[in-house]
C-alpha cells in the first residue's frame, strides 16, 4: 500500500519538527507552542512516514538540500555532506528527474541503529559518518539512490527487499564511479568502472561474511536473494545478502546484455515503468525479458536461470552472478599486498609501503583481507600492525570497527588497549553494522565473553530497541524492552 499524506505537528517553542515530507513553515499554536505543517504529494509506503522533534540547527548545503543536526555538530555534518547536490545530479543523469522536491539530511543521535534511512525529503543518517574528510559520505549517495530505487519503485514485500537495496547499491556505485573516477588507475576511464569494481571487491567480501554466517547457523533460506519469510521477523533476514547479491545480479545482467550503454537505458525504463508502484521479483523478471525481447536481444536472454538467481542457497561463491563476475582488481592490489605481507611476516615489503595517504576504502579492503584469514592472524602480528599505523587513534568508524574486530578475533583480552577502545566504541554509538559483529566477536572469545555481556547490559538503554533485540539474541540473552 502506498499513500500520500499531510500532517500538522504541534511542539513546544524552541523545538523543531521535521517529517518525510515538504514543510510548509511554522505558525503559532497555543500558548508556548508552535505548529509545523507538512505535505507529501508522492505516494509512499508506511515505513517511510517519519517524524523527528528536537533542538535542531540547520545549514543549507545546496539548492535543494540542507543539513539538520544538534548545534554541536551541525557544521561538521554540513562539511561532510557538501557533495549532496553532485550525488543527486549524477543520479538524475542515469535514472531521470528527482521528484521529491527537497533532499534534506538529518544527523541523528549516535544510538541510531543504521547507517542511513531513506525517508523521502529527509534522509536520516548516523553521526558515525562524520569522519572529517568526507570519506564515508557514500552512504548519502546510497540514500539518494533510494529516491528512485525503493521510494519510487519499491518491493511489494520484504521477501523482495533486494529490489530496493540491490538496485540502490547498483546506482550508488555508478554515482561514486562517475564522481571519483578511477583514482588514476592504469587504463581508467571517465565512467569510473575501475573504481566501481574496487567498491564491488569490498562488497563481495561483506557478502561472503553474511553467507558464511548463515551457512554456519544452518539458515540457508536467508542466503537466498529472495528468501521465504513466512512468519519470520524480517529483521532476522537483514544482512548484506539483498544488498550485494542484488547488486551482483544486476551487474551480471548488465555485462551479459552488453554493458552500461545498453543497460542504463533499461534502468531508466524500469524506473519509468514502475514509478510509484510496489513490485515483486517476478515483475522484475517479466519486464526485463519484455524490454530486451523488444530490443531483439533474444539470444542474450537464453539460458538465464532465474530460479537459481532468486532462490539459490549457500555460500556466495557458488551463486552464478558472483561466481562469474569478472572484476578489475587493480585498485585493491596495494591493500591486499600489504595485508599479505603482514600475514607472511615480510618486513621488507611492510617497510616499503607508506599507507599514510590511503583512502578509507583502501584501509577497509586491507583490514577485510586480514579478517578473512583463517585461522586468525596471530595476536603479536595484529598488535604490531595496530601500533605501527596508530589505528587506536583513528576517528574513522569503518577503520575502528575493522581493527577492533581483528584484534578480538586474534584473542586480545580485556586489558589490551584495542579491547578497551572496543568497549569505548560500543558505548559511543549503536549502529548495528558495527555493534553486532563486535559483540559477537567478544562473545566468542572466552577472555572477553563476560565483558561482552557486561558492556551490553551497561549500555542497552542507549541502543535502539531493534538493536537491543538483535544483540540480545547474539549474546544468548532474553530480550527485554530498552529502558526509557
Amino acid at each position: 500500500m502506498k499513500m500520500k499524506y499531510s500532517a500538522t505537528i504541534e511542539v513546544p517553542k524552541g523545538l523543531t519538527a521535521l517529517m518525510s515530507a515538504i514543510g510548509e513553515g511554522a505558525v503559532d499554536g497555543s500558548e508556548n507552542w508552535v505548529k509545523y505543517n507538512f505535505v507529501q504529494d508522492e505516494p509512499i509506503p508506511s515505513y517511510l512516514i517519519a517524524l523527528v522533534v528536537g533542538d535542531l540547527a540547520k545549514r543549507e548545503i545546496g539548492p535543494r538540500s540542507a543539513v539538520w543536526a544538534e548545534e554541536a555538530y551541525v557544521d561538521a555534518a554540513a562539511f561532510e555532506f557538501s557533495e549532496t547536490e553532485a550525488f543527486i545530479t549524477t543520479a538524475e543523469s542515469i535514472v531521470g528527474p528527482y521528484v521529491w522536491g527537497r533532499y534534506d539530511i538529518l544527523c541523528l543521535p549516535p544510538s541510531f541503529p543504521y547507517g542511513g534511512m531513506e525517508n523521502p525529503c529527509l534522509t536520516f543518517v548516523t553521526p558515525t559518518l562524520l569522519a572529517g574528510d568526507k570519506s564515508l559520505a557514500s552512504v548519502v549517495a546510497h540514500e539518494i539512490a533510494h529516491s528512485w530505487m525503493g521510494n519510487l519503485v519499491g518491493c511489494g514485500s520484504w521477501e523482495h527487499f533486494w529490489l530496493n537495496e540491490g538496485h540502490t547499491v547498483f546506482l550508488e556505485r555508478k554515482i561514486m564511479g562517475r564522481l571519483k573516477g578511477d583514482m588514476n588507475a592504469p587504463g581508467g576511464g571517465p565512467d569510473g568502472q575501475i573504481y566501481t569494481d574496487f567498491l564491488t571487491v569490498e562488497g563481495i567480501t561483506s557478502l561472503k561474511g553474511s553467507c558464511d554466517a548463515y551457512v554456519e547457523s544452518q539458515e540457508l533460506n536467508y542466503t537466498r536473494l529472495s528468501p521465504s519469510l513466512g512468519a519470520d521477523d524480517p529483521d532476522d533476514a537483514f544482512s548484506k545478502v539483498p544488498y550485494e547479491k542484488g547488486y551482483s545480479l544486476l551487474r551480471y545482467l548488465e555485462v551479459r546484455m552488453g554493458g552500461p550503454a545498453v543497460f542504463e537505458p533499461y534502468l531508466l525504463a524500469y524506473v519509468q515503468t514502475f514509478s510509484k508502484m510496489s513490485i515483486s521479483s517476478d515483475d522484475f523478471k517479466a519486464f526485463f525479458i519484455e524490454y530486451f525481447t523488444g530490443k531483439g536481444m533474444t539470444k542474450e536472454l537464453e539460458g538465464l536461470d532465474w530460479d537459481h538467481y532468486f532462490y539459490g542457497e549457500g555460500v556466495c561463491e557458488e551463486w552464478a552472478p558472483v561466481k562469474e563476475m569478472s572484476l578489475n582488481k587493480i585498485l585493491a592490489t596495494n591493500a591486499w599486498s600489504l595485508a599479505d605481507a603482514w600475514v607472511a611476516g615480510n618486513k621488507e615489503e611492510i617497510e616499503s609501503v607508506d599507507p599514510s595517504g590511503w583512502s578509507s576504502k583502501e584501509w577497509e579492503v586491507m583490514l577485510d583481507r586480514l579478517l578473512a584469514v583463517e585461522p586468525s592472524v596471530e595476536k603479536q602480528v595484529v598488535e604490531e600492525m595496530i601500533g605501527r599505523y596508530k589505528l587506536t587513534s583513528s576517528g574513522n568508524s569503518e577503520i575502528r570497527f575493522r581493527y577492533q574486530r581483528l584484534a578480538l578475533k586474534a584473542g586480545f583480552g580485556p586489558e589490551d588497549l584495542s579491547t578497551k577502545e572496543t568497549v569505548k566504541f560500543l558505548a559511543e554509538q549503536g549502529r548495528m553494522k558495527f555493534v553486532r559483529p563486535l559483540y559477537r566477536e567478544m562473545f566468542k572469545n572466552e577472555a572477553t565473553k563476560s565483558l561482552a555481556v557486561e558492556t551490553f547490559e551497561a549500555h542497552r538503554s542507549m541502543y535502539h530497541n531493534i538493536a537491543v533485540n538483535m544483540i540480545a539474541k547474539d549474546l544468548n540473552l532474553t530480550s527485554k524492552p530498552a529502558k526509557l
